[in-house]
Parts: structure tokens; C-alpha cells; sequence
């Protein structure tokens, strides 16, 4: 498919785009490119086998700008669910994908974006913006779970580290690694080492390169926000774990003279004095009571229970 940037984006042929009356933009499969890369004037070479590539970039040539984009899955981020090439120069962009991805962005923007200064550099800024407007509802939702999780642990509704964190954890270091790419292109496009664009229409790879950063930072924090949640995991077992002790050794300090009382009237001397006397029974339940009653209340004031 071939589209003309105008106030928006206007299906056109590939003679009326070859006319040059305005920049262009057409999205080709593979094979088409290699049909017809000659119609746009690039001498450039792409390697469009991406299935073992999972890294974005962007590469300046003597008369085009290449580069390979690849989104992660937002579902299952540590896959690859869809990438594409592009090559552009001055006239116009071309991008190259074997699914209906890069259409289906394409068409998207057509649908819903109407310029006032209509550009190359526009039409790139809002492709680059389709790639990552749904990150920030991912984040936040990645956030709001760390945070019911960090509920749920103050409250001992979780014993152990949830598995989990890890497998967030791994998300969100796949995220930033994405972000750093994408703010590397959004650079190189800034840099306009070839002058495919001018000067004004800048500010949009500034925009973006800020933005990506923005959301590297917050993925960033919140991985940050995962390590803690560990320490306060282990930190909450660790005060469980004490408060089972302290209790076992309290109960251990009640029970010791009791423990010495019955093994001191166990022994059975023949000569002791309170085996003959009718109340030595009652006397020494009342004293293990009062025993078991004062440690009690010994250990209470102390704070130790």
C-alpha cells in the first residue's frame, strides 16, 4: 500500500507517488521490496531476516536511514510479537514487514490523525507513539499489583516471596532494554546526520526520545519497588519466624520450675515431709498457678509478648 502525507494520510499508486509532489509513505512486504526497491531510489541493501533478531536499531547510509523495529509481546514481554523494517530518506519512508502489522499501524494513523503541517517527521513521531501508547496502562497496572501485593504481605496474607515478582521482574528489565533501543532511534533520528529533515520538525524525535525516557525511569522504579517488596517479604517471615520464638522460649520459662517442682516431688524420698501432709497436693498446684501467673504477667510487662 502506497499513502501520500497530506492533512492526513491518502491511498495513492505507485506512479503518483514517484511524481514527488509530496512525501510518502508505503508499506511493502518482503517480497514487494525486493520487487521493487528500485522505484525508490535507495541504494541500500536490508536484511529483512529478523526471525533471530530481537533488537531495534537504526543505522545511517549514505542517502537513506535503516533500521529494524521490534515490539515485545505486552502480554507475554519477554517474547517478540510482531517487527518490521523501514529505510527512508527525504521523500518519504518504506516499511517492510511480512505480517499485517506495519498496515495495520498505518491505517490506524490514517484514521485518526489529521495534521495541520503535515511531514515525514509527523507521520514518523505518531508510527514511534502507536508502539508504545498502551505502556503506561501496562505500567500502572504492573504498579497497582506490586501494590495490593505489598498489602497483602503487611497483612500476612502471603507467607512467601511470590514467584511472581520474578517473572515481573524479568518483564520489566525486557521493558527498559526495549525503551533504551527505542530511545537510541529516537536519537539517531534526532541527530539528522543526512538532513533527510528539517530543523523545526526535530522537536517530535524529542518528544518521543522524552517520553520513551519517562517510561524507561518509571519501569526502572518499579523494578526497584520489586527488590524491596523481597527485602520486606523477608523481613515480615523474619518478625514471624522471632515472634514463634519468643513465644516457644516464653512458654519454655513458664514450664521450667514447674518442670523442677515435678521432678523434685518425683524423686520420692522416703523422709520428705510433704508425702504425709493432706495438702501438699493442692499447695504445690497452687503454687505452680501462681508460678505460671506471675510469668505471665512478668513477661506482659516486659513486652515480650
Amino acid at each position: 500500500m502506497f499513502y501520500l502525507i497530506k492533512e492526513t494520510l491518502e491511498p495513492c499508486s505507485l506512479k503518483e507517488l514517484q511524481r514527488g509532489d509530496c512525501q510518502y509513505v508505503a508499506v511493502l512486504t518482503p517480497g514487494e521490496w525486493q520487487r521493487s526497491a528500485d522505484s525508490f531510489d535507495m541504494f541500500i541493501d536490508l536484511d529483512l531476516d529478523a526471525q533471530d533478531d530481537e533488537e531495534s536499531r537504526a543505522m545511517v547510509n549514505y542517502d537513506s536511514l535503516t533500521g529494524m523495529l521490534v515490539i515485545p509481546d505486552r502480554e507475554h514481554i519477554a517474547d517478540v510479537s510482531h517487527h518490521f523494517a523501514f529505510a527512508l530518506d527525504e521523500k518519504g519512508i518504506v516499511l517492510i514487514c511480512a505480517t499485517d502489522y506495519a498496515e495495520r499501524l498505518v491505517q490506524k494513523i490514517m484514521r485518526t490523525r489529521r495534521w495541520k503541517l503535515p511531514s515525514l517527521e509527523r507521520f514518523i513521531y505518531d508510527l514511534l507513539e502507536q508502539i508504545i501508547d498502551r505502556d503506561p496502562q501496562l505500567l500502572s497496572r504492573i504498579e497497582l499489583e506490586l501494590n495490593r501485593t505489598e498489602e497483602a504481605i503487611l497483612h500476612g496474607e502471603i507467607e512467601e516471596y511470590p514467584a511472581r515478582l520474578n517473572a515481573l521482574r524479568g518483564d520489566l528489565l525486557d521493558l527498559r532494554l526495549h525503551y533504551e533501543q527505542l530511545i537510541d532511534i529516537g536519537q539517531e533520528l534526532e541527530e539528522n546526520e543526512n538532513g533527510f529533515f528539517k530543523a523545526e520538525n526535530l522537536r517530535y524525535f524529542h518528544l518521543f526520545t522524552s517520553r520513551v525516557q519517562r517510561l524507561s525511569e518509571t519501569a526502572g522504579v518499579l523494578r526497584d519497588y520489586i527488590m524491596q517488596l523481597r527485602d520486606l517479604s523477608q523481613s515480615e517471615l523474619a518478625v514471624r519466624q522471632n515472634h514463634i520464638m519468643t513465644i516457644l522460649t516464653v512458654i519454655t520459662a513458664i514450664f521450667m520450675p514447674l518442670t523442677l517442682i515435678a521432678g523434685w516431688y518425683g524423686m520420692n524420698f522416703r523422709y520428705m515431709p510433704e508425702l504425709e501432709w493432706k495438702f501438699s497436693y493442692p499447695a504445690v498446684f497452687i503454687v505452680c498457678l501462681l508460678i505460671a501467673v506471675l510469668s505471665l504477667w512478668y513477661f506482659k510487662k516486659k513486652k515480650w509478648l
